[in-house]
């Protein structure tokens, strides 16, 4: 049964036809679009990013898919052999790519962090330590598991060539973060806000209820940056989200030492060897271990390439960057 038939029976909305935005399939209906997305064993989490996302559109963000409910009042409806949650999405013709990265981002930050209720499952405020920790630990364990007990292919062979390095550069980020968590020069900013799991933004204009999370500002800009790193963006596209943002959020000096310490951290690494648990695709994982060296070479001059002064802030430097 089509996901058009479900929107029909449970939610009396009979869609007049597709569009794909940013790789979503979306069913319309007039000036309104709608998403399905799976929830199960979600449910709670979902419920926590929905009432950040009301949150948002409440506070004067347009640009929200949020969630409604079906024809019986509830957020979640049974169809096919699935749960699933319906997102609105209401005149994306006036959503606009073209306002700054920064702006936005600070637009959201400064709105979040008005929130007064800290979510619990979607909430990495204060715990990055900890999941960064049980992250390294988890996949050197299971990593180390799969090479004993099975069938030694050339992915998981290159896997476990790289991993020592893995190991040791998130051994290092965590006692970079384990330092700067002492930091004491702090700003108003550095409360807890809506963030995003992966802030990349772009081509992208819609906020969606299922990207949300709770943390502190920096995750965000870390990730920009990281992206922007990843895929060779300029310094100076770099610099100008960074002014841009800080026009309306400025960053403190524990800020600062927080996203380096993000950066440092190899996530990106690491949703990879996610992914290769599903598929393995020993093309990419070279590009990104041979793409690491200019990596680390972009890491060792941020805190010079965004002009903050490190002798003068009183900030450590990793010597072997």
């Amino acid at each position: 049964m089509p996901m058009s038939e479900m929107l029909r029976s449970q939610y009396a909305i009979q869609v007049e036809g597709k569009q794909f935005i940013e790789e979503r399939e979306g069913y319309q209906k007039e000036h309104y679009i709608y998403f399905t997305i799976p929830a199960g064993n979600k449910e709670m989490i979902l419920m926590e990013q929905a009432t950040l996302a009301y949150f948002l559109r409440e506070n004067g963000m347009s640009s929200v898919a949020y969630p409604i409910r079906n024809i019986n009042g509830e957020w979640f409806t049974n169809h096919g052999n699935g749960l699933w949650m319906v997102l609105v999405l209401e005149d994306y013709s006036q959503a606009s790519v073209s306002e700054s990265t920064g702006k936005k981002l600070g637009d959201i930050h400064r709105i979040g962090s008005s929130f007064q209720y800290e979510p619990k499952a979607i909430s990495s405020y204060g715990t990055w330590r900890k999941l960064w920790e049980e992250k390294l630990t988890f996949f050197e364990e299971e990593l180390t598991r799969q090479a004993k007990e099975e069938a030694a292919s050339s992915y998981l062979s290159e896997v476990m060539d790289v991993l020592p390095y893995i190991v040791g550069i998130s051994e290092n980020a965590i006692q970079y973060l384990r330092e700067s968590e002492k930091e004491q020069r702090i700003l108003q900013t550095d409360q807890g806000t809506v963030a995003f799991s992966r802030w990349s933004t772009f081509g992208k204009s819609i906020i969606w209820t299922d990207e949300l999370v709770y943390d502190h500002p920096t995750r965000d800009i870390a990730e920009y940056i990281r992206f922007s790193f990843l895929h060779n963006r300029p310094d100076t596209e770099i610099n100008q989200f960074l002014n841009d943002y800080q026009n309306y959020q400025p960053l403190s000096v524990f800020a600062w030492r927080l996203i380096f310490a993000r950066l440092f951290f190899p996530i990106h690494l690491y949703d990879f060897l996610e992914e290769g648990f599903q598929y393995q695709d020993f093309q990419r994982l070279e590009q990104l271990i041979k793409h690491q060296e200019v990596y680390e070479r972009r890491l060792a001059k941020f805190y010079e390439m965004t002009g903050v002064d490190v002798s003068d802030w009183r900030i450590p430097m990793i010597s072997w960057l």
